[in-house]
């Protein structure tokens, strides 16, 4: 069974465990969450130049879209109010600062229609973030910048957070992955040929959970969570930010979520941020999570080149 909390009033102790156990939570918007909201459209209105973001994948081109989302994406993550909104957000939402790291957060943008399936706009399969290399022990934080609908939204698998799918994480390393793949998305416009960890067998999409915040409402859930993208039928382009967060002493105290299927090469440790100070994790903290031997690929990528 799967437990949806909305603006859940308990510390954030407890809410951590739950999320380790497959619940999922909801809040709804709040002065911190909203002013991620404005600065993101005003980055993205000012992007397309008048046109409506939302609808202007029927007035040009797949490569003209393209153009415009593959450069504005590392200019949100490097935008100076970014990092600070992302900080006063998750104090907002009840995170202790001093003991949690963020990574730098995601523009995403997913068109309606099958106009754009691949590179910046990719639709994930049903996976979890711990195929990716994502430590047991992070939480995602997800929210839509415009109106969304159950047609243009994320679906979770709960069913699946307990029983493992035969997936290829194994054949996932993230160092490689940030050595080649990342810096490839702008190229991927018809097809996606990166190499990512999927499902090797077939999995049964429903009963599914689909919720439906506001814009500036978050949803917060494991990483070990199963979800998909909706096919957006919704004749509008979905735009939405996503984030992820560790707490240093659940690391510390191994405390995360069951791992029931996921084996992927490294870890994305050393991607992470403290809220106060920006600084990042001590290194003997994140090799007691690396698998990896002998380091080859890039350990920490640039995000100058982010483009995913």
């Amino acid at each position: 069974m799967v437990a949806v909390f909305l603006d859940a009033a308990m510390d954030e102790k407890t809410r951590r465990r739950h999320l380790y156990q497959g619940d999922l939570f909801l809040f709804t918007p709040r002065p911190a969450t909203l002013a991620l909201v404005e600065h993101a459209r005003e980055m993205i209105e000012d992007a397309f130049g008048g046109k409506d973001p939302r609808t202007a994948q029927y007035q040009m081109s797949v490569e003209e879209f393209v153009d415009i989302c593959a450069p504005l994406k590392p200019a949100f993550i490097h935008h100076p109010r970014t990092k600070e909104l992302v900080q006063a957000m998750l104090v907002e939402l009840g995170c202790d600062a001093e003991q949690t790291y963020f990574d730098v957060p995601r523009l995403r943008s997913m068109t309606s229609d099958d106009y754009l399936k691949a590179g910046v706009g990719y639709q994930f399969h049903p996976h979890r973030d711990t195929w990716f290399s994502a430590p047991l022990a992070q939480l995602n934080w997800w929210m839509p910048l415009y109106e969304i609908s159950p047609e243009s939204s994320m679906a979770f698998h709960p069913r699946f957070f307990d029983e493992g799918v035969k997936n290829s994480s194994d054949e996932y390393n993230y160092y490689e992955w940030n050595q080649t793949g990342r810096v490839q998305a702008a190229k991927q416009i018809k097809t996606e040929t990166r190499k990512q960890p999927k499902a090797e067998e077939e999995v049964e999409l429903d009963p599914q959970v689909r919720l439906i915040p506001p814009p500036g409402g978050v949803m917060v859930f494991s990483g070990a969570q199963l979800h998909s993208t909706v096919p957006n039928t919704s004749r509008a382009t979905r735009y939405s930010i996503d984030l992820r967060t560790v707490h240093r002493g659940d690391l510390e105290e191994n405390v995360a979520a069951p791992n029931v299927d996921s084996a992927p090469q490294g870890t994305t440790l050393r991607d992470f941020l403290h809220v106060t100070d920006l600084a990042r994790l001590p290194e003997e903290l994140v090799l007691r999570y690396d698998n990896v031997e002998e380091h080859t690929g890039v350990l920490i990528f640039d995000p100058a080149q982010q483009q995913t």
